[in-house]
C-alpha cells in the first residue's frame, strides 16, 4: 500500500526499454499517440493527438507556456591557445552577463577569453561560483540573441543522442518569450491549424510564461523525496490569461494545463493568492507530489517523464499514484515513445 507519509524516490521507478526513448520528433507534430486517462476511474483510452478536440468541449480552456528555447549550446576556442571549449548558457544575470556550464572547466579560469563562431561572439570569464559554474561576460556586434541564433545549438536533453536537423522542432509553434534552457515539451504536439480548430469550437487558449531551467533534468538524489530541493524558475501570468481562467471557471468549463510548466505556474499563483488566479509574476520553486491539493487545474496534457523525476511525481499528484504507475506500465507495454520527443497523455 502506498503511504503518502513516507514518499520514496524508488516508488516512482518503472522499467523502460531504451529503444522507447524517442530520439527524433514525429512528423507531422500532432500525429503522436495520445493516452487519455480518466483520473477518477483510472480508465485508459488509446488515441492520436490530432483527435484531442474529441476530449474537449466549448467553454474549456488550454493554458500553454509560450517560453522559447535559447540555442544555448555553443562551441569555441580559447583565444590564447585555440583549444576547444563548450559553453551552455544557463541564466542571464545582467545585460550580457550569464551563468554558464563549460567543458572542459579547467580551461575557464577568471580572466580567460574565449571566441565563438569565428569571432562573432567573445566571452570573458568573470568568476567561478560554488557549484563550479562560471559567470561570463559576452561581447558581440548587435544582439546576443541574434548571434546565438546563428551559431548556437539547441540544448537537447542528455538522453537524446541524435542531431536535431531543424531547430524549430524543439520549439512550440506558439513560442515567443526567449529564455528557456529546455522546451516545454507537452506543447510540441500542437500545430497552428489544430489550435485554430480548437478556438473555432470554443476552447480558449491562454498563455503563461515559465522559463524552463536545466534543473528540470536534475535527478532526485534523496530517497525521501521530501528532502529534495526544487530549482527556481521565473514565471509570468498576464492579466488576459487570468481573466480567461476566471471566466472559464465561472461558466463551468475546465482549465487544462499544457505541460508541467504551465501547471506549476498556475498552481504557484493560486497558492500565493489563496486559490485566486490573478495577474502575477515572480519566481517559483513549487514542488508538487502526491498529497498536494490542486487549486486551479482540472486537466493536464503532458509527456511521459523520466523514472524517479519530479515531473512523474507531479503527474502522480494529479492523476493518483496507482493510476499513474499503471498508465506508465500500459504505455511501455503498448510501446509508446517516451520523454521530450515522445508521445503524450491527457489526464482529465
Amino acid at each position: 500500500m502506498f503511504d503518502l507519509n513516507s514518499l520514496k524516490k524508488s516508488d516512482f521507478n518503472y522499467e523502460l526499454p531504451e529503444e522507447l526513448i524517442a530520439q527524433t520528433p514525429i512528423e507531422p507534430r500532432n500525429h503522436s499517440r495520445l493516452l487519455v486517462m480518466d483520473r477518477h476511474t483510472g480508465s485508459l483510452t488509446h488515441d492520436r493527438f490530432y483527435n484531442l478536440c474529441s476530449y474537449l468541449k466549448k467553454g474549456d480552456c488550454l493554458i500553454v507556456n509560450d517560453s522559447r528555447v535559447l540555442p544555448a549550446r555553443i562551441y569555441g576556442e580559447k583565444e590564447e591557445t585555440s583549444s576547444f571549449i563548450e559553453f551552455l548558457l544557463l541564466e542571464q544575470r545582467s545585460l550580457n552577463v550569464w551563468e554558464i556550464i563549460c567543458r572542459p572547466g579547467k580551461k575557464a579560469k577568471p580572466g580567460t577569453v574565449f571566441s565563438f563562431g569565428d569571432g562573432l561572439l567573445k566571452a570573458k570569464v568573470l568568476s567561478v561560483i560554488d557549484d563550479g559554474n562560471r559567470i561570463v561576460e559576452f561581447s558581440c556586434e548587435g544582439s546576443l540573441y541574434s548571434v546565438l541564433d546563428k551559431i548556437g545549438q539547441m540544448p537537447l536533453p542528455p538522453y537524446i543522442t541524435k542531431k536535431l536537423e531543424d531547430k524549430e522542432r524543439y520549439q512550440t509553434v506558439y513560442s515567443r518569450e526567449v529564455g528557456s534552457a529546455a522546451a516545454p515539451t507537452a506543447g510540441l504536439h500542437f500545430t497552428a491549424e489544430q489550435l485554430t480548430e480548437l478556438e473555432g469550437m470554443g476552447v480558449g487558449i491562454g498563455e503563461v510564461t515559465l522559463h524552463v531551467g536545466l534543473g528540470t533534468f536534475r535527478p532526485v538524489k534523496e530517497e525521501n523525496i521530501l528532502e529534495h530541493k526544487m530549482h527556481t524558475e521565473h514565471y509570468c501570468l498576464p492579466k488576459k490569461t487570468a481573466e480567461l481562467i476566471n471566466r472559464t471557471k465561472a461558466s463551468g468549463g475546465r482549465v487544462i494545463a499544457v505541460g508541467t510548466t504551465s501547471c506549476r505556474t498556475l498552481e504557484s499563483v493560486a497558492k500565493k493568492h489563496d486559490g485566486v488566479i490573478v495577474e502575477d509574476h515572480g519566481d517559483t520553486d513549487i514542488f508538487i507530489y502526491p498529497g498536494y491539493k490542486f487549486r486551479c487545474i482540472d486537466g493536464l496534457i503532458t509527456n511521459f517523464h523520466l523514472p524517479e523525476s519530479t515531473l512523474i511525481m507531479l503527474v502522480a499528484a494529479f492523476a493518483g499514484y496507482d493510476n499513474t504507475m499503471n498508465a506508465y506500465r500500459e504505455a511501455v507495454k503498448e510501446r509508446y515513445r517516451f520523454f521530450s520527443f515522445g508521445d503524450a497523455m491527457l489526464i482529465r
